[in-house]
């Protein structure tokens, strides 16, 4: 009889795995404490404590990526955590208890609704809440606008690290791309590794894996720049071999799509592109797979199109459309949006309030820092962290540990120069400690304490440890309170997102079937791809023995929509996990969805097949019929029991 822990507990105990970040360890050592140095040499201890704090959390922001990415990843929630400095510290000086409690209550219910945008603005959220919380609750002598000016200073200081120290994914004169080209690199080793599989029953996680490894290469290369388009030959390049990469990937989904065992040699191609992204070189010869079925020719000519793209350079696009105002808004105010931001917003206000209660009541005793309670209430109440219970069973544990730790240093190293060191030592390994939330907890409840003492504070390990078991008991009640309208928002909005970009994925692919023939586009049908087709196909069958090849515009599209069905699939399936993982009270809500993001996976993949034998043959295969019939009869069934999920189907017609 084996034996297995709740998804709750299981995940608490999950940490992730992966080599040291040696280089962002450097970064955290020379980050926060050198700043502190420099404001107590310079006799401004207050103002290093309040940039120090904005590197540390810069810190947590530093994960692995390109330097472009690092830009927006770090710089815009320090853009946030300036303005919560701000708001808070005015709002601390000017307004009494009842009125500062509302006025971060509704803070709070601003930034979980913009943390629903994704994880830049979820950063963002957290950081505006932080710094609010701070801005109100630590007595500093200087305003609001200092404050606020020194803490982006704080933050603008570990992101200039990050872009002019040296990682080891900069190559001798490639010092620019960084991260980007192991990520482009990581996409042709993605596609050799899915083409490996097929036939196999890995070809499923393969697949899930090429789809990360894309996400992560467009993400390294879409970071902001001052150019629109790329302005350097190297740059061009660089983006030429992601956009070749894309119609490899399709072909390689269309195989393992196939389930049929493809020649070893077929994975050779794109490992050796792989090789060349990393090293900066020409691709040399490619083996040719066979070309005895639809995707072997489509893989193959991807292949030849790799190698041109390689050797020209010319730039390419990297299919990824922008986010827009109006779509910022939709999942602002969408149900996830607002599930996210009434959560917050109450367990903020909630933890303000008692703060507040516990302040002007002296319970605090000789320490006026009341913003511990409701700081520690933003990283329990943010779901991108983790499931509720997991994150509460973390940072009560981090927390005992890393005040318990301080302690012991407390007593043992000079002041102020043993704490300062204890800043750096702290700062260096936060890279390391964001594995597990418990670590990092830990390690930044060291970080804190010491810096608070630095700043004049006596020890308070014990009235910290008191003070987060309390949030963590605020937020499991609040966290549990029926909401208005239905929970399990942000799987719902999830799911109707990945459902919306499937349909349009699908319906672009299928409309290509009834395309007029350009006279001089038009081509025999290959006699081996010519097959007899149901007279129940419809709309999916051409009656001409000619059919067309996609424009580029044409393929473009296609290959944008195909990105953004498989990145909201991938952003659906995180959500459920996590909502998978909550206790059951929170967990029957999500119940069932992962049913039906397999059968919305299923609809991609098949039509990803259906789009590669469209291009050889002009015509579907009767494969593809039936499967498509049966995914979409299975997804409304599915739907009709949960209505609410918002699930559509294409506005195509399957049979004539």
């Amino acid at each position: 009889m084996s034996f297995a822990l709740p998804p709750w507990l299981a995940h608490a105990l999950r940490a992730q795995r992966g080599p040291i970040p040696w280089n962002a360890v450097v970064r955290g050592a020379l980050s926060a404490g050198p700043i502190l140095l420099v404001a107590v040499l310079a006799d401004r201890t207050s103002l290093g404590v309040v940039a120090a704090i904005a590197a540390m959390l810069a810190g947590i922001n530093d994960r692995p990526g390109s330097r472009r990415v690092s830009v927006k990843r770090i710089g815009v929630p320090a853009l946030a955590g300036a303005v919560g400095m701000f708001v808070g510290t005015t709002a601390g000086e000017h307004i009494g208890a009842v009125p500062l409690t509302v006025l971060l209550t509704l803070v709070g219910l601003v930034a979980g609704g913009v943390s629903a945008v994704g994880p830049v603005a979820s950063g963002a959220g957290t950081q505006l809440l932080v710094a609010s919380a701070i801005g109100a609750g630590m007595p500093l002598p200087e305003d609001g606008g200092m404050r606020a000016v020194v803490y982006l200073g704080g933050a603008c200081w570990l992101l200039a690290l990050r872009l002019v120290l040296p990682t080891p994914g900069a190559i001798a004169g490639d010092f620019r791309f960084d991260g980007e080209r192991e990520a482009v690199a990581e996409v042709y080793e993605a596609v050799a590794a899915l083409l490996d599989a097929v036939g196999s029953e890995n070809a499923t996680s393969r697949r899930v894996a090429l789809t990360a490894a894309l996400d992560h290469a467009q993400d390294a290369l879409t970071g902001p720049r001052l150019r629109r388009y790329a302005s350097s030959a190297a740059e061009r390049r660089l983006h030429a071999q992601y956009a070749a990469a894309l119609p490899l990937a399709e072909a390689a989904t269309a195989l393992a799509w196939a389930e049929e065992a493809v020649p070893g040699r077929a994975s050779a191609g794109p490992r050796r592109l792989a090789v060349a992204v990393r090293e900066n070189t020409h691709t040399g010869p490619l083996p040719a797979p066979a070309r005895s079925a639809p995707a072997l020719r489509a893989l193959d000519d991807a292949l030849l199109r790799a190698a041109d793209a390689f050797d020209r350079g010319r730039g390419g696009d990297l299919h990824k459309r922008r986010l827009t105002v109006r779509g910022a808004l939709r999942s602002v105010f969408g149900a996830g949006g607002r599930e996210y931001g009434l959560r917050v917003a109450l367990c903020f206000g909630a933890s303000v309030a008692v703060a507040q209660a516990l302040h002007h009541s002296h319970w605090y005793g000789e320490h006026q820092h009341w913003y511990w309670l409701p700081a520690t209430t933003v990283f329990l109440v943010k779901p991108d962290l983790g499931p509720l219970v997991s994150r509460v069973l973390c940072r009560a544990a981090g927390t005992v540990l890393g005040a318990l730790v301080f302690a012991g240093f407390a007593l043992v190293l000079p002041r102020p120069e043993g704490l300062i060191a204890l800043v750096a030592v702290s700062g260096a390994l936060i890279p390391v400690a964001t594995r597990h939330f418990a670590a990092q907890t830990a390690v930044v409840t060291v970080l804190v304490l010491a810096l608070v003492m630095v700043g004049g504070e006596p020890q308070a390990s014990a009235g910290r440890i008191t003070e987060t078991l309390l949030a963590c008991a605020i937020v499991l009640i609040v966290g549990h309170l029926p909401m208005p309208g239905q929970r399990g928002g942000g799987v719902r909005s999830r799911l109707a997102a990945a459902s919306g970009a499937a349909e349009a994925y699908l319906t672009h692919v299928l409309r290509e079937t009834e395309r007029p023939v350009p006279h001089e586009m038009a081509r025999p049908v290959p006699r081996h791809t010519a097959r007899p087709v149901p007279r129940g196909a419809g709309s999916f069958v051409r009656d001409t023995a000619t059919h067309d090849t996609p424009t580029d515009d044409a393929r473009a599209r296609r290959w944008t929509l195909r990105r953004e069905a498989y990145r909201a699939l991938a952003e659906a399936r995180t959500a459920i996990a996590l909502a998978a993982a909550e206790l059951p009270a929170l967990a029957r809500h999500s119940e069932g969805a992962d049913e039906i993001v397999a059968v919305l996976e299923g609809i991609v993949d098949t039509t990803t097949a259906c789009a590669v034998h469209l291009d050889d043959s002009g015509r579907l295969a009767p494969e593809q019929v039936r499967r498509l019939t049966e995914l979409l009869g299975e997804l409304g069934r599915l739907d009709e029991g949960r209505g609410r999920v918002g699930v559509r189907l294409p506005d195509v017609p399957l049979a004539g």
